[in-house]
């Protein structure tokens, strides 16, 4: 598909020449940076961290690196817990150049096409494309009448995309001065609409009102709330595609750890972080982060302290509420959170070939049952489902002749009341059922692996404020200036990156995030080496 005319974002860079070398190893006696979560926001800025000279330890809760997205093996099916989808390809590209590696030595990936298919409720479908063609051959199929929106529609989303990812995404919002900066750009994007009136200005057809507007979700937003600048997915998804990394996401994961380790990166499971120290300082009205302490008793010092942890649970769990002018208790609990999920992984004894790699099985209701879920946090009767089949693409994620699978439902969080431990398996059932009424038929009969992912494991397992799974929903009053800033705004040394900081949630947001946070971390030689940092680490 052609440019849009003053496109200014990103070019996806050169990979025909081979990366300059690494970096240089830090020093023993460089600035130290704790990470604490190994989710991919920690990772990157890992690295980054490294790249540019502090020593780094990277202390994560959980027996394995990755967050949300974790793995879990059984029999055979290899199922990736979180995000499936990899839409910017070269935000990893770069990660591994800035290691002097390239990333295809690590890590294969496959472009899919179609990205995804939607079954909607009365039995037709869209099959989404990132080939424009294709797209248009589709939007004909089901509403000729909507292709001239569609083009107005994708020219809006293209400057979305150059002007939010492309010029503000990668830079911090620090200051009251970011934020002014940033208006006209918002302006241009028409931020104050919600995504989905502007998808309705340019669309007749209902049906295609939900393809263009859904994709919000896939960052924890309702695309009725949601700022009209996350349009910007559909040009990502045009420009770039939709990727499967073989051997699941979590291959990137082990690749992006395998970097780490090469840097002499201090890597830490089953680390929990239950404090972060902050002392007040002479001469300043703010404190500073000076370490953290953990669950085993230790108290780890730092020069500088990177959260990938939920930014609201560690707000309200990690540090002490005399040192929070600003994310106070109030504040958090006032604060608008993302839905939740469902999700359940399973695994047949057969396959289901006409089954897409990623299909999304639209229930009867959009906006009702979306402000079931964000608006009035009741858990509907009725739901849609995002389908994901790994093994229609790779052969690696299930035994011989077997389907891997698993089915997210998105649902409110644990503000609703809901008591998981009771309505789980009913609520399995019947995500089973409606499954078995249209796009796997017999499924019941042929399960072999069977587990369950509910709001309350977000909360207790993955330490997500009221169990919400991305965070801060991305409306915008909580967007850019008015998210947790990447620098804290009222501690010194303490930084965020992650879904719950900006730019957002979704891969290529939490990825920007530790991006962002080089636009404020302090040059490693210009740290004064403080005593309490150069204490040896216990390991």
């Amino acid at each position: 598909m052609a440019e849009t005319p003053g496109w200014t974002g990103p070019a996806r860079p050169a990979l025909d020449a081979p990366p300059a070398g690494p970096p240089p190893l830090p020093g023993p006696e460089a600035p130290h940076a704790l990470v604490i979560g190994g989710g991919f926001g920690g990772l990157a800025a890992a690295l980054r961290l490294s790249c540019r000279g502090y020593r780094v330890t990277v202390l994560e809760a959980l027996d394995q690196f990755g967050g949300r997205a974790r793995v879990f093996r059984e029999d055979g099916h290899v199922f990736d817990m979180g995000p499936t989808i990899v839409t910017v390809p070269h935000f990893f590209e770069e990660l591994w150049t800035l290691a002097g590696r390239r990333l295809a030595d690590d890590v294969e990936l496959q472009k899919l096409d179609p990205c995804y298919r939607i079954l909607f409720d009365d039995g037709s479908h869209f099959d989404y494309s990132s080939d424009g063609e294709t797209l248009r051959r589709e939007i004909a199929r089901l509403a000729p009448g909507d292709l001239a929106g569609y083009e107005r529609f994708s020219a809006h989303a293209d400057r979305c995309w150059a002007l939010g990812f492309g010029q503000l995404g990668a830079k911090a919002f620090d200051s009251t001065g970011d934020l002014l900066a940033a208006i006209p750009h918002l302006v241009r994007m028409q931020g104050w609409r919600t995504l989905h009136a502007l998808v309705a200005q340019h669309f007749r057809d209902p049906r295609l009102r939900m393809v263009f507007s859904l994709q919000s979700l896939l960052i924890g937003g309702n695309p009725f709330s949601v700022t009209a600048v996350y349009s910007l997915i559909h040009a990502l998804e045009r420009r770039w595609g939709v990727h499967w990394a073989k051997g699941g996401t979590g291959a990137l994961v082990q690749g992006l750890v395998g970097l780490l380790r090469e840097r002499g990166v201090v890597l830490e499971t089953g680390a929990e972080v239950t404090r972060i120290d902050i002392q007040a300082q002479a001469g300043s009205r703010r404190p500073r982060a000076t370490g953290v302490s953990l669950a085993d008793g230790r108290h780890l010092p730092a020069d500088v302290v990177v959260c990938n942890s939920d930014v609201a649970w560690t707000q309200r769990k990690l540090i002490e509420p005399r040192w929070r002018k600003r994310w106070t208790d109030e504040r958090v609990e006032r604060a608008d959170h993302s839905m939740s999920l469902f999700v359940w992984y399973f695994g047949t004894d057969r396959q289901w070939p006409e089954v897409p790699h990623h299909m999304m099985v639209l229930g009867p209701r959009y906006r009702g049952l979306l402000d079931d879920i964000f608006k009035h946090h009741h858990l509907a009767e009725d739901f849609s489902l995002y389908l994901h089949r790994p093994t229609a693409t790779d052969a690696s994620m299930g035994p011989p002749c077997m389907d891997t699978f698993y089915v997210l439902s998105p649902v409110p969080h644990l503000g609703s009341g809901t008591d998981w431990s009771e309505v789980a398996e009913r609520y399995r059932q019947a995500v089973q059922e409606r499954l078995e009424a249209t796009v796997l038929p017999g499924l019941g009969q042929h399960l072999r692996v069977s587990r369950l992912m509910t709001p309350q494991h977000f909360h207790d397992e993955l330490r997500s404020h009221q169990g919400a799974a991305f965070g801060l929903e991305p409306t915008l009053m909580q967007s850019a200036g008015f998210r947790p800033h990447n620098r804290s705004e009222d501690i010194d040394a303490l930084y965020f990156v992650g879904a719950g900081t900006h730019p957002g949630a979704g891969i290529p947001g939490v990825l920007m995030s530790a991006k962002a946070l080089q636009t404020v971390l302090p040059d490693p030689g210009a740290l004064a080496r403080p005593s309490h940092a150069t204490a040896r680490l216990t390991r």
